[in-house]
């Protein structure tokens, strides 16, 4: 009888659990039915993103293969060779700690300066200053590599350089900075922040002007001053916008900034030790070779290593979202 009993109950839950998702199901459809603008509005996104982000995905096979663009997808499979290839290759280390390096700077650089100037834009009262301040410091966004890459050689430049220049005017040397590669990590810092930090600032900037101003007077009128309000009311306001785009930074934390580095570094092999990073090695193994497959492998290896990444700081954050009660995780 007890085990007669305990199947029933078994029976029961599982025609429960039956129930729930036809409910569940059910709820979804209606939901659909009602609200099938909305899907219509998101399917163009949707079709985008199919097209560019998993239908791409079935080149992945590449990898895996001695690929010629004769023979195509019916290449000759050579399984982990291609994978093989790169990391026995002597200069991998280097290149995953360049990536690695250039890229930590950036992400901290860029996101601090841009959250430091979307609190002052918010500090500042005069409309007409915090306008003409926020085109101005955009303006650098539209500017192409190459341009950049111009105006900061005509900077250094050994013989006509502006900094040049203004050394020998004070009566000092001139120098080389082409020849040392170990201040370009803090040089490519310096244009990246000079490039980005108008337009990082622009999300920070309306998360502090959506902050109900009345959090602010109530401060003011218990007597935070200007220091105090910023600590206490801006600052954790940005903390979880902060969190998720330095979590979307993670994610191609092994993909190199490819337009910038190929446009200011160029070829001078000189300054590889230091700026040679993987998409950049990527590029001069297909002029050497054509070597698809390796390029592939390289690729997939860097959505592989910047997945585990992102997973890992989620997983981080979590931890850190625990403590405090509130949820900042990205999935």
């Amino acid at each position: 009888m007890l085990e007669l009993s305990r199947l029933k109950n078994r029976i029961a839950v599982a025609q429960a659990k039956s129930g729930g998702k036809r409910h569940g199901a059910l709820a979804a459809l209606e939901y659909a039915r009602q609200n099938w603008t909305l899907f219509l509005l998101a399917l163009p996104g949707l079709l985008l993103i199919f097209m560019f982000s998993y239908a791409p995905m079935f080149g992945v096979v590449i990898a895996f293969e001695d690929y010629s663009p004769r023979t195509m997808f019916a290449s000759p499979f050579v399984g982990l060779r291609n994978f093989a290839t790169l990391f026995d290759s002597s200069i991998v280390g280097r290149l995953i700690a360049n990536t690695l390096l250039l890229n930590f700077m950036f992400i901290i650089a860029t996101t601090f300066f841009s959250v430091l100037v979307a609190i002052l834009l918010n500090e500042v009262r005069s409309t007409v200053f915090k306008r003409v301040s926020q085109s101005v410091m955009f303006l650098p966004f539209f500017m192409g590599w190459t341009i950049v890459a111009m105006v900061l050689f005509g900077l250094i430049d050994y013989d006509v350089g502006t900094i040049n220049a203004l050394i020998t005017k004070i009566g000092l040397d001139r120098i080389i900075l082409t020849d040392k590669p170990e201040i370009w990590p803090f040089v490519l810092t310096l244009i990246r922040v000079w490039k980005g930090t108008g337009s990082g600032c622009i999300i920070y900037l309306a998360v502090l002007i959506s902050v109900d101003p009345q959090l602010h007077e109530a401060a003011a009128m218990d007597g935070a001053g200007r220091w105090g309000r910023i600590r206490y009311i801006s600052l954790p306001a940005l903390v979880p916008v902060i969190i998720l785009l330095v979590l979307l930074d993670i994610g191609r934390i092994f993909y190199g900034d490819f337009g910038m580095i190929y446009a200011v570094i160029g070829n001078q092999a000189n300054l590889y030790s230091t700026t040679d990073v993987i998409d950049t090695y990527i590029l001069r193994a297909l002029q050497s070779n054509s070597n698809y497959g390796f390029s592939a492998a390289v690729g997939l290896s860097q959505s592989i290593m910047g997945f585990i990444c992102v997973f890992g700081a989620n997983w981080l954050v979590k931890k850190y979202s625990e403590r405090r009660g509130e949820d900042y995780r990205l999935f």
